[in-house]
């Protein structure tokens, strides 16, 4: 279909993230205390291996977890979600005929993949699988183990070819799995590929494989030398990195449960990340970690109540629109749709606010986008190019009530004619 299949994408505006697997039922951290802890994963902790790998047996997600988180991502305005199918410690949450590790090697006879993807659909969310190219539990990897630490990076061990050439026959037969049992998916976001480099992974023929099972998907830019958009982590970048792009962020420092981590982003945070995001073009894709049996921690289902809420009066300044104005013009994120440009208040206005550079003749209205009350507003521009430019630019002052005064972000609406 070309590109037009990926176009969904520009102006999703916001995503759900899920961190999930064997470790969330012992609170731990996705992978990394298997090697000893993460350099910016503060509380990930770490654990020998047998620690690590003992909460496979502790593991029983109740059926239909899925369908919660997915149901307050719909509510909160997300487009569509990623699941970690397969982290970096290497247990499958689908049953694949490719891995030791597993549901189906567990004793859960579920696929909680499928359970996901039906919870996706139902809910009207496209379907986005992440899977890590590293497999830090396969034999022929290697496996880590305890004497490894401290972590490598990118020192890991290399097999012999032949044993290499097994391990991604395995990784290969993962990805059609994924990507031909459960229908059409979006995104495939891959992870761990600093380990080894493109020749390695045999990312060209991996692309070729992908693209001919789902020739509309979406591919991040952590398969060496593939990127159809990039993925800036914990992190909105001063300006918009070039192409497709989204943020991936969690609620508090961890992508998994992990109780002791109190460290939570309040809920102005998380609306603040998601409006400076969708002000410079991209999506916040925004991470929960459900608990081993599948419920969101409480802190996180409210944060997505939050942003639900706020979603419901401004939705349309986040949904389907485009990068608005520079930054000189406006001290703070914009966006826009055709000749409406949302500004965005990510601090409190006083009594009135200014917006700069705008063609002042052209100026229909200015709306608080909530309630959808008319603002008092005036313009002001050079005197020169007020008596002799038919469409002279300059500022245009609004007059902010108190009434209108969102506690998360007020969002008031521009409308310009035509030029």
């Amino acid at each position: 279909m070309g590109d037009e299949g990926k176009d969904w994408f520009d102006g999703a505006g916001l995503g759900l993230f899920v961190h999930w697997t064997h470790s969330s039922a012992a609170g731990r951290e996705l992978s990394w205390p298997l090697v000893g802890g993460g350099p910016v994963l503060p509380h990930s902790g770490e654990a020998t291996v047998d620690e690590y790998y003992a909460s496979v047996a502790d593991f029983a997600p109740e059926p239909g977890a899925a369908r919660e988180w997915c149901a307050a991502a719909a509510r909160a305005g997300a487009r569509y979600a990623v699941l970690t199918t397969r982290h970096h410690d290497g247990y499958a949450l689908w049953p694949s005929e490719h891995t030791s590790l597993g549901v189906a090697a567990s004793g859960i006879e579920r696929d909680l993949v499928a359970e996901f993807v039906d919870a996706c659909r139902d809910e009207g969310l496209r379907v986005g699988f992440y899977l890590s190219l590293s497999d830090w539990h396969h034999p022929d990897y290697p496996a880590f183990r305890d004497e490894d630490r401290p972590y490598p990076f990118i020192a890991y061990p290399r097999p012999e070819p032949e044993v290499w050439a097994r391990y991604v026959d395995d990784l290969f037969g993962q990805i059609r799995e994924l990507l031909t049992n459960y229908g059409e998916i979006a995104v495939l976001w891959f992870d761990g590929g600093w380990e080894r480099g493109a020749a390695e992974w045999k990312a060209p023929e991996m692309e070729a494989l992908i693209r001919g099972l789902q020739p509309d998907i979406l591919l991040n830019e952590r398969l060496p030398s593939v990127a159809d958009y990039t993925t800036p982590e914990q992190f909105v970048p001063p300006t918009a990195p070039e192409g497709r792009w989204e943020t991936c962020l969690t609620m508090n420092e961890s992508w998994g449960w992990v109780p002791d981590d109190e460290d939570w982003k309040s809920d102005r945070d998380l609306v603040h990340a998601l409006c400076e995001t969708v002000g410079k073009g991209g999506n916040l894709l925004l991470n929960v970690g459900p608990r081993g049996d599948g419920s969101l921690d409480p802190i996180e289902a409210s944060r997505l109540a939050a942003v639900a809420g706020w979603m419901d009066r401004y939705g349309s300044a986040v949904h389907d629109v485009e990068a608005g104005l520079e930054p000189w013009q406006w001290y703070g994120p914009s966006t826009r749709r055709g000749d409406r440009v949302h500004l965005i208040c990510v601090q409190r206005p006083y009594d009135s606010v200014t917006v700069r550079g705008i063609p002042t003749k052209r100026v229909e209205r200015v709306v608080d986008l909530a309630s959808g009350q008319e603002l008092e507003w005036s313009t002001r521009c050079s005197v020169l190019d007020e008596l002799f430019d038919g469409d002279p630019h300059g500022e245009v002052r609004i007059e902010v009530p108190e009434s209108v005064v969102d506690d998360l972000a007020t969002v008031l609406a521009m409308d310009l004619r035509p030029a």
